[in-house]
């Protein structure tokens, strides 16, 4: 149960880092498109963090099961960030409506 926490939150993070890109942006995904486009960021940027030199620090894994203070933060930012990044590119791909 303990190794769920960190993944639920940076789902969390990632479907609410998707929200607020996209409203930022105006974007027309809708607030389900936005949510599952920042699930699927912030997961994706844990994955892929460890990959790049200089950011595998930066963002924890929540697959890890660290439950700890800094085990949770990892797991917000690295949702919040990735989930806000793919929802911004895909807003931008998609293109502005509103």
């Amino acid at each position: 149960m303990e190794s769920l926490i960190p993944l639920l939150i940076g789902l969390g993070s990632g479907a609410v880092g998707g929200n607020v890109a996209g409203k930022v942006m105006n974007s027309g995904m809708g607030t389900l498109g936005r949510s599952l486009t920042g699930i699927v960021g912030g997961t994706g940027l844990a994955a892929l963090a460890p990959m790049i030199p200089g950011v595998a620090g930066l963002f924890g894994d929540p697959t890890s099961g660290a439950v700890g203070l800094g085990g949770i933060l990892a797991s917000v930012a690295s949702g919040g960030v990735g989930g806000g990044l793919l929802t911004f590119i895909l807003g931008k791909v998609m293109g502005n409506k509103g």
